[in-house]
């Protein structure tokens, strides 16, 4: 599902305006990012927690001619879905 999906079934849904409906999608969709950029954890109940997460540096293997690659460490966001989420789709 694209975002203009969601603007579409949100604005068919409620008989909000396409215009306003994207403004307040993309208004969520940036505070969230802002919020995890500045590294804080986004908890949205019953649906999931998004965080960053740092991985650490570590040591790879090249495949093609088997020799050690340094992999450098860097920041990931996970999701965790929550508690009614993974009872719904299962």
């Amino acid at each position: 599902m694209t975002k203009k999906e969601i603007v579409l079934k949100i604005s068919e849904e409620t008989g909000i305006k396409q215009v306003v409906v994207k403004q307040v999608v993309h208004k969520v969709f940036d505070s969230l990012l802002d919020s995890l950029i500045k590294g804080n954890k986004i908890e949205i109940r019953n649906f999931g927690v998004f965080k960053v997460k740092i991985r650490r540096k570590r040591i790879g293997r090249n495949p093609r001619i088997n020799q050690p690659i340094p992999i450098p460490g860097r920041k990931v966001v996970v999701f965790k879905p929550g508690l009614e989420m993974k009872n719904k789709i299962k």
